[in-house]
């Protein structure tokens, strides 16, 4: 069927068959989480009362936006929380992370990032990296510390001191442009406890960015006073266009929601213009759009696995976000892997990425992501730092089927380019 559409190489078929052959256990894992989170969100929006009124927008200031406001209610009850800012205005992940840290934290205060350097797109955020007046939090008098991951794991016995004195315990659940595991929500909850062993009042912030749905609780439910993300990822289920999320304890909801529009106006302002159908749809949707990213990483991971290639994690590991690193060893096989991602793409197949001087990373970086929505990694993406270990970063899949022949392209423009030999 694939050879009636695409040019796959028959030995590279053969090989993409036995790999998809050896998901089957974990895709019945990811089938059944799939199935428990879609009723949970399902109860979410019905308990709320959800109503065709809902998913029209206002404009000008947006008051009693009842839309909006009963958003964020199943969005809360969704995620096992209090309360959540759920907004298309914040313009990414990193933005409603920011918008978390300045909500927070005050002059003075202490931030302690409890799983070494954060995401790069946040380093000139903090002030550990750029020049120059940028309101930074070290800019407005803001402490940053952190404590280095032990090997591939947190460093547990070192986060109970590193917390006395700290206003916010950061966690980035995702491992970002690295090659450790990604957290699960009991690792989470294992070092919010360990946080509050001698600082009972810290806050625990999660970037929960690609974990969202991936297991049956979110760290809300185990111990984070906030967790923040991104709607074009997870819980957008690739119809949200932008926008973010801030949920957890209603206290710390609302001084983050002073921070993005204006402190007496928090959450009661801010139209949503024609934008409530498509976020309740794409929370509606998250769940098995999820599950759909989780079984594209999988089958990545057996074939690069088959392939010869380190990946992580490996098809069989059970799984806390949707993203697969696969180790190419070189800058050549890294774009060509890439270029092929794009190809199987429904939005600018045709295109080649080429790695580029992208904005907020310290490295050139190539990405390809041919999506409906620019940036949507719930969409089949791929992207990576051109430097060591020249690892392919690839997450997202809107339809299992499709995605997987975005997969078995990247190694086929490896193979097309003699940078791949078949075993």
């Amino acid at each position: 069927m694939q050879q009636e559409f695409f040019k796959i190489a028959p030995a590279l078929q053969r090989i993409g068959e036995e790999a998809e052959k050896m998901c089957g256990e974990a895709f019945g894992r990811i089938d059944e989480i799939s199935e428990y989170n879609q009723l949970k969100v399902l109860s979410a929006f019905t308990e709320n009362h959800v109503s065709e009124y809902h998913l029209h927008g206002t404009t000008g200031y947006g008051y009693d936006d009842r839309g909006r406001d009963t958003l964020d209610a199943v969005f809360a009850q969704a995620m096992g929380c209090e309360d959540a800012l759920v907004r298309h205005t914040f313009v990414s992940g990193t933005h409603a992370l920011v918008t978390a840290l300045f909500g927070v934290l005050r002059t003075g205060d202490t931030m302690v990032s409890l799983t070494g350097k954060p995401y790069d797109t946040l380093e000139e955020a903090i002030g550990i990296r750029g020049e120059g007046p940028c309101g930074s939090l070290k800019e407005y008098g803001i402490h940053y510390q952190e404590v280095a991951m032990a090997g591939e794991a947190p460093d547990y016995d070192a986060i109970p001191d590193a917390c006395v004195g700290a206003k916010v315990a950061y966690i980035q659940r995702s491992r970002g442009y690295s090659l450790r595991p990604s957290l699960s929500v009991e690792a989470v909850g294992r070092m919010a406890k360990l946080a509050r062993q001698k600082n009972p009042d810290i806050v625990v912030m999660v970037d929960n960015c690609y974990g969202e749905f991936v297991e049956k609780m979110e760290p809300t439910q185990v111990g984070a006073d906030l967790i923040i993300g991104s709607l074009i990822k997870n819980p957008g289920g690739g119809l949200a266009r932008t926008g973010g999320y801030i949920a957890g304890k209603a206290k710390w909801v609302e001084q983050c929601a002073y921070r993005l529009t204006a402190p007496g106006m928090g959450k009661e302002v801010g139209c949503s213009l024609e934008q409530n159908r498509e976020l309740y749809m794409g929370l509606f949707f998250a769940p098995t759009t999820t599950a759909n990213a989780l079984k594209t990483a999988v089958f990545a991971s057996a074939l690069f696995e088959l392939l010869g290639f380190g990946v992580t994690p490996r098809y069989d590991e059970e799984r806390a976000d949707i993203i697969q690193a696969v180790r190419l060893g070189d800058p050549e096989r890294l774009i060509a892997f890439c270029q092929g991602v794009q190809k199987g793409a429904a939005v600018d197949a045709y295109v080649a990425p080429e790695p580029w001087d992208m904005p907020g990373y310290d490295s050139q970086v190539i990405m390809a992501a041919g999506a409906f929505t620019m940036g949507a990694s719930i969409e089949l993406s791929a992207d990576a730092p051109l430097r060591e270990p020249y690892a392919a970063w690839l997450q997202g899949g809107l339809i299992y089927s499709a995605a997987k022949m975005g997969i078995l392209l990247a190694a086929q423009s490896m193979l097309d380019k003699g940078l791949l030999e078949l075993r």
